[in-house]
């Protein structure tokens, strides 16, 4: 299928804009950011082992909370840790952080590290006991200088308002913590080919996707396991450079509302999961084709075959290294969207880079 879309917004090349040459930078970064924090994410790790603790948390908002979604499902799948969701208003409006968070690992993630809401949160959740971790692109940043432990993603300056490659490197930065924690061989070992799997994953072409999805007002995004954050992340960036109504839901609970509004000529888009999480999923994207849905899909030929667009995407790799991969293809596709829909991709309307809520 070739994308041949009259929009003069798409005239300028595609990789002009600077979503996609941020984007496009995520793999390299993201194999020099292994190699830096190699030591400091070791020792991380060796603490958390001594501290045992009986849960983690997470803190975070917009795209860094799909980043701390993807944590919460490493550490409970790998380090065997609980790990919930603490929302920043619980300590900068209401000043209630548990007293029982103390010597709990609270892991901090913000592309700025300066939202005043997000330093708030993490300033009473220190004061009450617990770890800040601080996983952050600016090490220099006011979360950062907060934190007991700093991990910083070394994305770089990203000046794009859609980020990109600061969540990619997030999300390698924290399966790296998750890793070392958990001294799962088989994840260390999977984190060695981060960029060649997300090279791979740069250059995969989702742009016959457009066509299904330039005039669609609204869709669902589905995944499940490692790939539900990944769904989170795409919806919530098809809202923001598209305009476009997204919505994700885990391919499980799509069954328990959601499927009525599947319909003739409702797009989906299902990011398949490469593990256990896969099961089911054959059936449920039969079902909406059946319905006359467009659906597109990418994962594991058995699994995403019932889908009318299945798009390239590597299926030979560590699951948690597929889902990484998936939201590296997906970012070219959601900038090709955008331009095809008449829109900036690099400057959304009303969205500023730093958010700085109260």
């Amino acid at each position: 299928m070739t994308l041949t879309t009259p929009n003069t917004a798409l005239e300028a090349p595609m990789d002009q804009t600077q979503m996609a040459r941020e984007a496009r930078e995520a793999p390299a970064l993201c194999a020099q950011q292994l190699r830096l924090n190699a030591d400091l994410v070791r020792d991380a790790g060796r603490q958390l082992r001594d501290l045992a603790p009986p849960f983690a948390a997470t803190l975070a908002r917009g795209s860094s909370d799909q980043a701390a979604a993807f944590a919460k499902f490493l550490l409970e799948t790998h380090a065997r840790v609980p790990t919930l969701s603490h929302a920043p208003s619980v300590g900068s409006l209401y000043h209630a952080t548990s007293a029982n968070f103390r010597n709990v690992p609270l892991i901090a993630i913000s592309q700025s590290g300066r939202s005043p809401d997000l330093l708030a949160a993490a300033k009473d959740a220190r004061e009450q006991g617990a770890i800040v971790i601080a996983v952050v692109n600016d090490a220099a940043s006011p979360l950062a200088q907060l934190a007991q432990i700093v991990i910083p993603v070394h994305a770089g300056p990203e000046t794009s308002v859609a980020a990109t490659k600061s969540f990619v490197c997030m999300l390698v930065a924290l399966t790296h913590l998750a890793a070392e924690w958990s001294q799962d061989e088989a994840l260390l070992a999977a984190l060695e080919s981060t960029g060649e799997v997300l090279e791979t994953a740069a250059i995969a072409d989702w742009t016959d996707a457009v066509t299904l999805l330039q005039d669609a007002s609204e869709m669902l995004v589905l995944g499940r396991g490692p790939t539900l954050p990944i769904a989170g992340e795409a919806a919530l960036k098809l809202k923001e450079t598209s305009s476009l109504h997204a919505e994700a839901f885990s391919i499980a609970e799509v069954a328990h509302g959601p499927m009525t509004l599947v319909g003739e000529g409702s797009a989906v888009l299902a990011l398949a999961p490469l593990d256990v999480a896969r099961t089911g999923l054959r059936d449920r994207l039969a079902d909406f084709a059946a319905r006359g849905a467009h659906v597109i899909a990418a994962g594991a030929p058995e699994d995403v075959a019932p889908a009318g667009l299945v798009l390239p995407s590597r299926t030979d790799v560590h699951p948690v290294l597929g889902a990484i991969a998936q939201i590296q293809s997906f970012y070219g596709l959601a900038n090709a969207l955008s331009l095809a829909r008449g829109r900036n991709p690099d400057s959304p309307p009303h969205l500023n880079k730093v958010t700085r809520t109260l």
